[in-house]
């Protein structure tokens, strides 16, 4: 016999559990009527979203994902779908999965394997589970698990012993480059044990600072993908498995994994644009300064929204070079986004003049750099508040990690789209982009950067030259190596400890910065938690 399971790979809105359930029923009934689906596989804590973070801790939020989950329940007939809930009980709630049919709950398996590492705090709001789940599907027993189960021994091998034929995994596993591959060879070692198919369900969708990435699959018994859905776009799809003795999937589409650069491109453009629009902004807003980060963010933005829905500012002052003007301009042009150059010189010069006595005797520093950027941020923040579209930042993630920003100036946004992305990937991703299409002038990419807030000023006045910081901070802020073990693979000491200094000084600059998609194994924020007020290592 034949048995078609269809792969819901959706992207839900966190908290909404009434809108999440609509979703739920109107793709059971497309599996059911257009595929011809025997089951439905719905990612993890489906009816929440994920991560739902302290909304677990509420009651009346578990009561309402209840209710939700019986009234789903009575309405799917003829079809079995399984489900992602919290699930309520007397104390911690679980993270579950519901088996529905026949206008009932048949089976609910609870999470084994809860994770508490990284971006993830499971054992602050969920018990762990305990036994396997094993339901009769059209004459196939068929286990249940979910994400993390698989990521460890245990879960997978018990549902195999408890009879299943063919296990299905639901799945809330956030983008992190490279992690395609990472699954999918977690997965054949936990195969290797069990001998069953399995099916990963993964969510799709930017919830805050994180991106799901999708990347669905079916792999056999023996390690073979059968099947992969697309990175990062919804997809509801059906793969047929042939029952005998064994459950075998049938040969479907593969999708090609991307490349490195395309796979954080479109992480990016997919964190901003749910950013953007699942809280209802209007649109986007940022500075664009003629300088490489601001143009890859334009691009972004301009991807992610549609050019219509972005505004570009040019602020020039006295320090910004003509060159700099004229490209912003083409950036612009090029994208099809609206464009306004107001100057900053008329602001800079007020404030100069209104703290003059004060700083009488005293001379030109950084003040009066972070002044110009503190101009610029008033001015944008005024474009953001009238016309309701949110303020994009551009920093990168070099720069954030050593402080090189302006507290309330460059840093003054509602979303980093550039957070965790590193200068020198920066680079290949404009390269990348303009093999789309030409909207970063090539000038652009090859000058070098500058902050342009004093006469002739470049990056590497202050910082080392970028692929040597990169490689730095690679180790110290998401390797965790200390400064002799980095001097010890061949960098300068007086560098290390430069650079580490300047990261562990600059944590309170970084509680204060806008949110941004994560794309490394370590970002800021969510993964790598830091006291900001600190003795170690001084």
């Amino acid at each position: 016999m034949k048995l078609r399971i269809a792969i819901a790979q959706l992207d839900f809105l966190v908290g909404d559990v009434q809108g999440n359930a609509r979703r739920v029923l109107a793709t059971a009934l497309d599996a059911r009527d257009r595929l011809k689906a025997h089951a439905v596989v719905f990612p993890e804590l489906t009816l929440s979203g994920y991560p739902p973070e302290d909304l677990i801790l509420r009651p009346d939020f578990l009561a309402a994902a209840g209710r939700e989950l019986q009234a789903l329940a009575g309405q799917i007939h003829g079809i079995t779908a399984l489900v992602g809930f919290p699930e309520q009980r007397i104390g911690m709630p679980y993270n579950s999965a519901a088996v529905l049919r026949d206008g009932a709950v048949h089976a609910v398996y609870r999470k084994q394997a809860l994770p508490n590492y990284g971006v993830f705090d499971e054992k602050r709001y969920f018990l762990a589970g305990h036994e396997p789940c094993v339901f009769d599907l059209e004459g196939v027993p068929v286990g249940v698990t979910i994400c993390e189960d698989v990521w460890v021994p245990g879960a997978v091998e018990r549902a195999a012993a408890a009879g299943a034929k063919l296990v299905l995994n639901i799945n809330a596993s956030p983008y992190q480059a490279g992690k395609t591959h990472q699954r999918e060879a977690v997965v054949r070692e936990r195969l290797a044990v069990a001998q069953v198919p399995l099916v990963y369900a993964n969510l799709v969708g930017g919830q805050d600072e994180l991106v799901f990435d999708g990347a669905s699959f079916v792999m056999d018994a023996a390690g073979n993908v059968t099947y992969r859905a697309p990175e990062f776009a919804e997809a509801l799809a059906a793969v047929d498995f042939v029952c005998r003795d064994t459950v075998e999937p049938l040969p479907a589409a593969i999708a090609e994994p991307l490349s490195e650069e395309a796979s954080v491109y479109q992480a990016l453009v997919l964190g901003i644009r749910d950013y953007v629009d699942k809280n209802r902004f209007k649109g986007a807003v940022l500075g664009l300064s003629g300088g490489i980060d601001s143009a890859l963010t334009l691009a972004l933005a301009a991807d992610a929204l549609g050019a219509e829905r972005v505004e570009a500012v040019a602020m020039p002052s006295r320090y910004t070079a003509d060159m700099s003007n004229e490209d912003a301009r083409l950036e612009a042009e090029a994208l099809g986004c609206r464009f306004h150059t107001i100057p900053i010189e008329p602001a800079f010069n007020t404030f100069l003049e209104m703290l003059a006595p004060s700083f009488a005797g005293l001379p030109p520093d950084t003040t009066e750099e972070n002044i110009q950027a503190r101009c610029r941020g008033i001015l944008l923040m005024a474009f953001s508040n009238k016309t309701g579209k949110i303020l994009l930042t551009t920093g990168n993630k070099s720069e954030m990690s050593v402080g090189y920003a302006t507290l309330y100036g460059d840093m003054a946004g509602g979303f980093a789209p550039l957070k965790d992305v590193p200068k020198m990937l920066v680079y290949r991703l404009c390269e990348y982009r303009n093999t789309l299409s030409p909207v970063i002038p090539q000038r652009v990419i090859d000058r070098p950067p500058s902050a342009e807030l004093r006469p002739d000023q470049k990056d590497e006045d202050s910082l080392p030259p970028y692929p040597v910081l990169d490689a730095i901070l690679e180790l110290y802020v998401e390797q965790d190596k200390s400064v002799a073990e980095i001097v010890a693979l061949g960098f300068p000491e007086p560098i290390v400890l430069r650079v580490a200094g300047m990261v562990d000084r600059n944590e309170y600059k970084r509680r204060q910065a806008p949110p941004g998609v994560k794309i490394s194994k370590r970002a800021f924020g969510r993964d790598r938690r830091y006291p900001m007020t600190c003795g170690f290592g001084r």
